[in-house]
């Protein structure tokens, strides 16, 4: 009977653990409630992947107490079993066993009936919002939130990077310029399509890591990831400047102490009416010195198959993408309450031409004078040390990001020789945090902490025309053309921000069931910034004036405020007020120089939550927001095409947002979502005062009025070993506009991107196939060609029907 006992605890512990095995070595967020034993090892197991057997069934009725807090799964079972008159057994890196020791400090229970009732199906914990840097459980988090796990990410999808996000969280838009270059926005907060000096208006994290600030996209291949966490903007209390929109926080695997393992994945792609790709990426867990020294890698290749042919140069797959690139983690844990990760990141993208096409030339073709490569080079060192005192952790922070990316746009005028604009933008970030942290396993506590951040972006840029024009010149006045094939030098500018941060916020319970959050962030930035190789037409005085504007000091306080209530149980009501704000900086306008001021926005948000999605058999959450947004930075296009950056005024914006998850079947989960924004320029600069469409006030561009996202996934096992999964999903864009004006109102959007794929997993080795763009729609993801031709029907089609097939094997 014992052995039985035993073994129905270890059986229920494994088949509701969601999390791999790999994880558990590491100190997870444990949040055990008080009561009796046997619910705690079955919870404790779910929580951190671990197998928890017991030895005598009778244990199972002994009372615990409460576990929280950050810490090694032995250092739980520890303080759970203290006056319990038992002890845990370690049998490898993922199993224990609970035995009773001779000498109990507490009476034990009377023994349990010759046949005893099997231990109850307990509710799994609740989902835990890591990126709100206080670990605080979903019920009680006051915000929209979007989690992915890793998990759920197929081969595919890890080779597909920041794409297979926006197919799975319907208030995530981007621009489509190419991978490595785009812009992306949650909700409504967009300013433009254009990359220019402007800060981004998402904030985007690997860990505790900042990737990005006055730069695009990195689109890093999502390999090895536990899981992609979006928080809805403003963030401006916990991530300062730059987190208008929100917050995108991939967050990695972190090395394994216990055990090595690996897995290698690979997989041939066919585009129709385009070139083959592929993928393979393969990731390495490997202890160095057992439970103190590990060493996690991985490394990719992609190559992303092109489908745009250019009629006028006679080639055909011009925008063929190759991606490349790898991480390293360094993990030494001296003792249970000391973590040091020291990690690394490189990845290079190159594409050979730009991913759009004429109407006027054909569907999925187009006819360029010249070739439109592109390049991004990505480099990431981040130490991170975390000290854990029961309830109380400290975190540090530092890090070094180095971004250049390199563009080149056709900027051949009608009837003129071909020409090429190239822009080379080279971002340098330094950034130091450090917190510490109350973590309650009720949603209460607090943070406090400081941080330093400082930004260079160094912009460059150059024009080059082929062939013998006499009036080329005239069209780009004051730049110093020598001849043809001789790129001459256009003005660029330096913009160098660096921000000194003190932050904190609080979480209390002034009434029970309500929860109040109060926060603030104390901010001075001091910002500079100078031309770059001025050209003729810039006078001295001219210069020396903007630059003076543009070396500023700033000290900006950002307040929030939460209230949430769930007194009615299962039922999640929150409201919600936050700011957010981006620093100014330096802009070439018409070969003038100016600064553009900074902007800022203030959120206020209404919502509700019941149930956590692929959890519970429904959960649905639901939020209605207002926001104002001030002095709006975006970058447009000067009288030449050059980009450029201003203030085009203020805005406001209401956005209405719900999702339902449902589980029909234990095996089945539906997904539906949907979003809608009114985004209006209320208060236009002068420039722009003039504009209307039909009368009315001017849209926000590049985020659509509507969005919606439908999904399912169907999931069977047979025995322990063999798994099947089928998976699909159809996402409805619909329609926004380029940017401000009646030049860059072109309209886009208006189409639905779908997937289907299925996994078929045996023992180590799986099989995937999946199907992308079901019905080859064509769609348009992107209203701009490039910006030195703004008046011509270009487009950015959808990746015709891709077929994928992938294999991944783990070890």
């Amino acid at each position: 009977m014992a052995r039985r006992a035993e073994f129905a605890v270890l059986a229920a512990t494994l088949a509701c653990a969601p999390v791999p095995p790999a994880l558990a070595a590491e100190r997870p967020l444990i949040s055990i409630a008080q009561g009796r034993l046997g619910d705690a090892v079955i919870a404790l197991g779910r929580q951190t992947g671990t197998s928890i057997g017991m030895s005598d069934q009778s244990l199972a009725g002994l009372p615990v107490p409460a576990v929280g807090g950050r810490m090694s799964v032995g250092a739980a079972l520890d303080r759970m079993l203290r006056r319990t008159g038992a002890r845990a057994e370690r049998i490898d890196a993922t199993s224990w066993r609970i035995v009773r020791t001779a000498s109990p400090s507490r009476p034990a229970p009377p023994p349990p009936r010759a046949d005893p009732a099997p231990l109850p199906d307990l509710p799994q914990p609740d989902i835990i919002v890591t990126a709100s840097k206080r670990d605080i459980p979903l019920s009680r988090y006051a915000g929209m939130v979007e989690l992915v796990e890793g998990a759920a990410l197929t081969g595919g999808e890890a080779a597909a990077g920041t794409a297979a996000l926006l197919g799975r969280v319907a208030s995530l838009s981007s621009t489509h310029v190419g991978s490595g270059r785009n812009k992306l926005f949650i909700r409504a907060i967009a300013d433009s399509g254009f990359s220019g000096p402007t800060q981004a208006t998402t904030g985007q994290y690997l860990g505790d890591m900042r990737l990005n600030y006055a730069a695009p996209d990195p689109d890093l291949r999502l390999y090895d990831v536990g899981g992609v966490e979006v928080l809805e903007g403003p963030q401006g209390t916990l991530y300062g400047a730059g987190s208008l929109g929100g917050i995108l926080r991939v967050v990695p695997n972190a090395p394994n102490l216990g055990i090595a393992s690996g897995q290698v994945s690979a997989g041939l792609t066919a585009v129709q009416h385009g070139d083959m790709g592929g993928d393979i990426a393969g990731v390495v867990n490997l202890p160095i010195v057992a439970e103190k020294l590990t060493l996690r890698a991985v490394a990719y290749g992609v190559r992303e198959g092109g489908y745009i042919d250019d009629r006028r140069r006679s080639r055909r797959d011009v925008n063929d993408t190759r991606i490349g690139g790898g991480r390293a983690a360094l993990r030494f844990a001296p003792d249970a309450d000391w973590t040091i990760d020291v990690s690394t990141l490189y990845q290079r993208t190159d594409g050979d031409d730009a991913q759009y096409a004429s109407r006027d030339v054909g569907r999925l073709a187009r006819a360029s004078s010249v070739a439109q490569p592109y390049s991004a080079d990505y480099i990431l060192a981040n130490l991170r040390v975390e000290r854990q005192w029961d309830d109380l952790r400290l975190v540090s922070s530092s890090g070094y990001v180095r971004h250049a990316i390199a563009e080149s746009y056709d900027a051949t005028q009608p009837g003129d020789v071909p020409a090429l604009f190239r822009q080379r933008n080279r971002i340098d970030i330094i950034s130091i945090e450090n917190r510490l942290i109350r973590d309650l396993d009720n949603g209460l506590g607090w943070i406090i902490g400081a941080a330093y951040l400082e930004s260079r972006s160094d912009i460059r840029r150059s024009l080059t025309y082929y062939g013998d024009a006499p009036g080329f010149a005239s069209t780009f006045p004051g730049i110093a053309f020598t001849g043809p094939g001789i790129p001459a030098t256009a003005t660029g500018v330096r913009n160098r921000v660096t921000e000194a941060t003190l932050f904190g916020e609080a979480s209390f319970e002034p009434a029970k069931g309500l929860i109040a959050t109060l926060g603030g962030r104390l901010t001075h930035n001091r910002l500079s910034g100078r031309a770059m190789d001025p050209t003729m037409l810039l006078s001295s005085a001219d210069l020396a004036r903007a630059q003076a504007q543009a070396d500023a000091r700033e000290t900006i306080f950002l307040p929030s405020i939460a209230l949430l209530s769930d007194a009615i149980p299962g039922l999640t009501f929150y409201a919600r007020y936050q700011q957010g704000f981006r620093p100014g900086g330096l802009a070439v306008d018409d070969q003038h120089v100016q600064r553009f001021r900074n902007d800022r926005i203030a959120t206020l948000e209404i919502g509700l939550r019941r149930g956590r999605p692929g959890i519970d058999s429904l959960a649905f959450s639901a939020n209605v927001g207002w926001t104002d947004w001030r002095d709006i930075q975006a970058d447009l296009t000067d009288r030449l095409g050059l980009p450029t950056t201003a203030n085009i005024g203020d805005g406001r914006i209401y956005t209405i947002e719900a999702r339902v998850v449902g589980r029909p079947l234990p095996a089945l989960t539906l997904d539906g979502s949907i979003i809608y924004n009114d985004s209006r320029l209320s208060q236009p600069a002068s420039f722009l005062r003039t504009l209307k469409y039909g009368g009315q006030s001017l849209a926000l561009p590049n985020v659509a009025a509507w969005g919606g996202r439908a999904a399912f996934d169907y999931r069977l096992a047979w025995g322990d070993t063999v798994q099947l999964r089928l998976s699909g999903s159809a996402r409805y864009v619909g329609k926004s506009r380029l940017g401000i004006g009646p030049v860059l109102g072109n309209v886009q959007g208006d189409y639905v991107d779908t997937s289907l794929s299925a996994a078929w997993r045996r023992g180590p080795v799986e099989l995937s196939l999946t199907l992308t763009n079901l019905f080859d729609s064509t769609g348009n993801r992107f209203a701009l060609g490039t910006p030195f031709d703004l008046k011509a029907g270009f487009y950015t089609p959808l990746r015709p029907r891709t077929l994928r097939l992938g294999m991944d094997f783990a070890f």
